[in-house]
């Protein structure tokens, strides 16, 4: 998207709000101010407005209405997946993940650990798939819950979540994905994959941030995880941010519209970026999956080179990508994601991300190809340090 001369090639950290969406939104913020939780009709109004867009998020996923849970984040749709189930099972004290989960997932493990939970992480293929037969020895009786994310939000690769759930369920335990880069980039239904839980974001598909969506499939225990009103069924208390939900309900609902259209036409730029920097710049490597992989995702190693230093070159001409989580850019710590798929420090130092979206244009792809060859032929020449990939 070009707007205010940049170049936005970082729709994975977040998505430029649709048009369509700030315009519901702000609709709603003109005309209305009534707690959805009132009885009197300016209340119910509002009320019906946040059940009209559980309906839209819940078409899109092929869920029943009330599966829905409207919370605050993607990363607090993940907690309360987690911490709800975990504390539904105070029994069962083992937890299964993977090794390149966001730090939504993570970060919960870690805290699990220091509870005293089991937490076993299964690794993944120099691609980023998991490893299907660790899950499987993995999963026991004692464990509550598995979760693995659907999209890799750093490398693309799309995991097999509908394997992995039936893994689970054979031993008896509920499954959740973070779908968060899923959402919006992949054609999916939640009986497809067989998951009993699954979070997405308002924010990475042109919605507004500060909210995110669980779906809880009909019948699976799980413990509130905020406490208060009866907000949300009783599972989610706060008076709900209703423009938020609204803006989410009227994104949820441009995906069924032209989610299709979008694919190609964004696939169709990714395939031009991807082979216009294989072909104009040497020594590069693409991480992730061959063909198990968004195609809007491109996580790229230009060996030789500090990642950093070819970001903050491209910012110069207006190119906006990142070197990984953006949830984790201000980090030093290499990606814990690159490291999982067996990358050296120094080489996973060396990669960015450019992930691309809706309102990119040929004219975005022909920029960046006219910059990025030159910003990293004159950054090679200017460093000493240009190791093999292996």
């Amino acid at each position: 998207m070009s707007v205010n001369n940049i170049v936005y090639l970082d729709n994975n950290a977040t998505t430029p709000v649709d048009p369509a969406v700030c315009q519901a939104m702000a609709d709603f913020l003109r005309t209305q101010f009534g707690n959805p939780s009132s009885l009197y009709p300016i209340g119910r109004e509002v009320k019906d407005l946040i059940n009209g867009a559980r309906e839209g998020v819940a078409k899109v996923l092929g869920a029943g209405r009330s599966e829905i849970v409207f919370t605050g984040s993607g990363t607090e749709a993940d907690n309360f997946a987690v911490l709800g189930v975990m504390d539904a099972f105070p029994d069962k004290k083992e937890f299964v993940t993977s090794a390149i989960e966001h730090p939504a997932i993570m970060e919960t493990a870690k805290y699990l650990e220091g509870k005293g939970y089991r937490v076993s992480y299964v690794p993944v293929d120099k691609t980023g798939l998991i490893d299907l037969d660790f899950l499987g020895a993995a999963v026991t009786a004692r464990t509550a819950l598995v979760s693995i994310m659907h999209v890799n939000n750093e490398i693309g690769t799309i995991e097999p979540i509908a394997q992995a759930a039936r893994i689970a369920h054979q031993a008896g335990t509920l499954f959740h994905t973070d779908a968060v880069q899923a959402f919006g980039k992949l054609d999916f239904q939640v009986d497809e994959l067989g998951v009993d839980l699954l979070s997405l974001s308002a924010h990475k598909v042109y919605g507004p941030k500060g909210v995110g969506a669980l779906y809880i499939r009909k019948g699976t225990d799980i413990r509130p995880f905020h406490h208060g009103g009866h907000q949300e069924r009783g599972l989610r208390a706060g008076t709900e941010n209703t423009a938020g939900i609204i803006g989410l309900g009227r994104a949820a609902r441009l995906l069924q519209e032209k989610g299709r259209e979008d694919k190609a036409r964004i696939d169709r730029l990714a395939d031009r970026l991807k082979k216009g920097i294989q072909d104009q710049i040497p020594k590069v490597v693409i991480n992730g999956h061959p063909e198990r992989r968004t195609k809007n995702t491109l996580s790229v190693i230009f060996l030789g080179l500090e990642a950093e230093a070819v970001l903050l070159a491209l910012a110069t001409k207006g190119i906006c990508v990142s070197t990984g989580s953006a949830c984790s850019e201000d980090s030093e710590e290499v990606s814990h994601v690159l490291t999982a798929i067996g990358l050296r420090p120094e080489i996973a130092r060396s990669c960015i991300r450019l992930s691309l979206g809706r309102f990119n244009t040929d004219q975005d792809i022909d920029f960046t190809l006219q910059e990025l060859p030159d910003i990293v032929d004159k950054l090679r020449k200017i460093s000493d340090f240009e190791p093999d990939v292996e």
